[in-house]
């Protein structure tokens, strides 16, 4: 008896937050149904209209917003941006960057020069391991 592979599939909301894309913006048909993995890397290898014009225009998810405004998710919650934004929304924060968009871009710079210098430490904690002890 042999048994035939079962095709890998996902819940709308994961294939969404795989593409990057918010999912009630997504037509019916994509909401509704299991996505395969096979559909998934369709649709990110090429794309079709409605998801080209998502990524484009939004409204783009929280991950989204977040990386395009330089902030975290938490920022975004911080600074009251708790629904998903459009690209003309995300680009006139850019334009005239609210306080609180300021305070969140400097905190996570912040955090993104201890990540490097913890990356840089450990790194050199390896070299060093690697080197052995010196006599």
């Amino acid at each position: 008896m042999t048994s035939h592979p079962t095709t890998q599939t996902m819940k709308p909301a994961t294939a969404a937050k795989k593409l990057g894309v918010y999912l009630p913006a997504t037509p019916a048909e994509f909401q509704e149904g299991a996505v395969s993995r096979t559909e998934l890397n369709g649709l990110q290898t090429d794309p079709p209209e409605w998801l080209r014009e998502l990524r484009r225009n939004g409204p783009h998810p929280r991950p989204v917003v977040a990386a395009k405004l330089g902030v975290s998710i938490a920022g975004l919650a911080r600074g009251g941006v708790t629904k998903p934004l459009t690209t003309e929304q995300i680009e006139a924060l850019k334009q005239d960057p609210p306080e609180w968009l300021e305070k969140e871009r400097t905190t996570q710079a912040g955090v993104r020069r201890e990540a490097a210098r913890i990356r840089e430490k450990n790194a050199a904690e390896r070299a060093e391991r690697v080197r052995g002890p010196r006599s």
